[in-house]
């Protein structure tokens, strides 16, 4: 059971050293034994989209209703022939493992003050629960937020695969936004001037196996307060889960593919045509996990709300609008609850129709 002084800290120790240990059972803190269950069927196959098709292929009008009709169903895909080098990602996957191989002591170089740097779950109550996990987040941009203290402590190898797959992820996010504007009939300017140099972070999870693996969860239900999220799994091993009509499906990630999804900040834009997809990380109950995450979302003074060219009085707002510093304030400040933020941004029935 994780000690007082861990919970007043804020921070339990981490997963994986305990994960180490021979347990007896579970400490407490992240028994969740009343989980939704998983569908008893096989892998649900994503959609796949075709970056090349999508641009310059003869079939790209029907490539890109393809990409409009997912986001408006499922709100996740896969990408495939999406231009990032499998020389970089191969060796980010294998900088990754390395980084999770070394001692703690050298882990917790980048232990954070708070949301970002090198932990486990942050804690906030003596009955909050935790989840089964590691993670190194970080806010990667705008260059002046990033914390100084965050990225030069990892090793180099992996500070510097990280930076040039940062680069290489930032083209591939603006190109998929453009499609999504284009898909939406609205002024590609729009989306540019909202997420181009916006605040983007990146976060590699680590979750180690456990022996009773129904108790534990890897990532709570929620969906991302993003943009839209790119996800690379690192070590082939399934966990990552949506859920579909009220039923949880495993995933399945093609090779060399990246998986994709909308995040509520795009579900605003889009003023409910969009569909931020809902997700969570179960953990394997003999093998480790490991992912890594990027997040792309507007700029920190960028209004978040529906698009300007997508209301008119047959069509009002859907959802309230703020800025992005704090939208993003008030989603970290909350409990991750399934789709609650979600929820909280849209308007009343009298508030639409007095707008």
């Amino acid at each position: 059971m994780p000690s007082s002084k861990a919970v007043n800290d804020k921070t339990l120790p981490s997963v994986q050293e305990l994960a180490k240990e021979p347990l007896i059972a579970i400490p407490r803190h992240y028994v969740q034994a009343h989980q939704e269950p998983t569908a008893l069927s096989d892998s649900f196959s994503l959609p796949i989209v075709d970056m090349k098709n999508l641009i310059i292929g003869e079939a790209k009008d029907l490539e890109l209703e393809n990409l409009h009709s997912i986001c408006k169903t499922l709100g996740i895909f896969q990408v495939v022939n999406h231009g990032v080098s499998s020389l970089l990602v191969e060796k980010l996957k294998h900088d990754i493992e390395e980084f999770y191989k070394l001692p703690v002591e050298e882990k917790f170089k980048v232990k954070p003050g708070d949301v970002e740097g090198y932990g486990s779950t942050m804690i906030q109550s003596e009955h909050q629960k935790a989840n089964w996990g590691d993670r190194f987040y970080m806010i990667t941009n705008p260059l002046h937020r990033r914390k100084p203290h965050l990225l030069p402590e990892l090793p180099i190898s992996l500070r510097d695969t990280i930076e040039s797959y940062l680069s290489e992820l930032q083209k591939l996010a603006m190109t998929i936004f453009g499609l999504m504007a284009v898909a939406l009939k609205i002024d590609k300017r729009e989306i540019e001037e909202m997420f181009e140099d916006g605040m983007q972070a990146v976060r590699m999870n680590y979750y180690p196996p456990c022996p009773q693996s129904e108790l534990v969860t890897g990532f709570n239900p929620h969906s991302d307060a993003t943009g839209i999220t790119i996800l690379l799994e690192i070590n082939g091993v399934e966990g990552f889960q949506i859920k579909k009509d009220g039923v949880w499906f495993p995933i399945k990630f093609l090779p060399d593919a990246f998986v994709v999804n909308v995040g509520d900040v795009f579900e605003i834009f889009s003023n409910g045509i969009y569909n931020s997809i809902e997700h969570r990380a179960v953990v394997n109950a003999v093998k480790e996990r490991i992912s890594i995450a990027m997040f792309f979302n507007p700029k920190f003074e960028a209004k978040v709300g529906p698009a300007n060219n997508l209301i008119n009085p047959h069509n009002p707002p859907l959802f309230r609008t703020v800025t992005m510093e704090n939208y993003f304030k008030d989603f970290f400040s909350r409990k991750l609850d399934g789709k609650s933020y979600l929820e909280h941004m849209k308007l009343q029935n009298s508030e639409i129709y007095t707008n």
